[in-house]
């Protein structure tokens, strides 16, 4: 391996506080307030912010990038736990990561056959307890997770998200006086961000 030139650095590792700055980056353009207050209790600044995102889309970009099943195990270390999953006719094995910033959640990620990462996003953790979800008002920003929202609402229709990460549910709720509304809740790695009455 060829020296590395005098005075240049090899690149620090992305750790984990990296990867939560890169999911905080991804929920700014709807809760930028939420987002602040979580970056200054990891310590970060918004220049770390910028540089961990700028760095994850180059790892995502790179010619030489690994799966990304295995650039989440170098990223997170080895997952909290690890079980088989079937959603349908999909086999594929759920791994779940503990994040500092949520410690209610985890961060699941569905690995199918030969590495292929069919989903990942934030869940609730095993045995913690989730918001009770009965009225539009319940649904406030980071309180709750994809799939709590469609058990809550059933039958919620998913819908299409406007980028990578994001996911949408079209549901009907009931507001705190009774009266029902038809609602799109749209979320971000799992989580919500924000609701809009009336759909879209």
């Amino acid at each position: 391996m060829a020296p590395m030139p005098t005075g240049q650095r090899p690149p620090a590792p992305f750790t984990p506080l990296d990867f939560q700055l890169v999911l905080l980056r991804r929920m700014a353009d709807h809760n930028p307030g939420l987002v602040e207050d979580a970056r200054r209790a990891l310590g970060a600044s918004l220049a770390d912010q910028r540089e961990a995102n700028k760095r994850w889309q180059a790892m995502l970009r790179s010619p030489r990038a690994r799966s990304a099943a295995s650039r989440y195990r170098s990223v997170l270390g080895e997952p909290e736990s690890s079980a088989p999953r079937r959603i349908g006719d999909l086999e594929c094995e759920a791994r779940r990561w503990r994040l500092p910033l949520w410690p209610d959640l985890r961060f699941e990620v569905l690995v199918a056959d030969r590495g292929v990462v069919w989903n990942e996003w934030l869940v609730r953790a095993p045995g913690a307890q989730g918001p009770e979800l009965r009225t539009l008002e319940d649904l406030t920003p980071w309180s709750c997770t994809v799939d709590e929202v469609a058990r809550a609402f059933a039958p919620a229709r998913p819908l299409q998200g406007s980028a990578p990460t994001r996911w949408g549910l079209a549901l009907a709720a009931p507001d705190a006086r009774g009266r029902r509304h038809e609602v799109t809740a749209e979320f971000t790695w799992g989580l919500l961000q924000r609701t809009a009455v009336g759909g879209r």
